[in-house]
């Protein structure tokens, strides 16, 4: 059975988004949501830290042959996170001291389990 480049990209996104999150939760963050959508754009992962929410892009790439996976976090993709980002902080009561962050996650697997991981706090603003 040969896997599609659209099905073999979502399963790789979703490793990538589960290799995120624990990599976010070991380093003290709580994951408030994944994959949060609106028609516009989605956020992969939703979490906090201290007094922080954090909006998070998950980008995962098999190697680098077309780059850097955070080299994909373009201008464009990141007005849409803002978006979709506003529309959660409307939709949710979110406390009004709360800070909000941004991050960019770069994953390059190498193998079955072994991968490169880079998180970047403020990626973008």
């Amino acid at each position: 059975m040969t896997i599609s480049a659209k099905s073999d990209n979502k399963i790789k996104g979703n490793l990538g988004e589960d290799i995120a999150a624990e990599a976010l939760k070991e380093q003290g963050y709580t994951i408030v949501a994944r994959n949060y959508r609106k028609r516009y754009g989605e956020i992969d992962i939703i979490a906090q830290k201290s007094k922080t929410l954090y909006f998070v892009e998950v980008k995962t790439r098999r190697n680098e042959e077309f780059g850097n996976p955070l080299e994909s976090v373009t201008p464009g993709k990141q007005r849409k996170i803002y978006r979709v980002a506003e529309a959660y902080l409307q939709e949710n009561s979110i406390d009004a001291e709360m800070d909000i962050g941004f991050l960019a996650v770069g994953i390059l697997l190498q193998g079955e389990r072994a991968y490169n991981i880079e998180i970047v706090e403020d990626y973008f603003i």
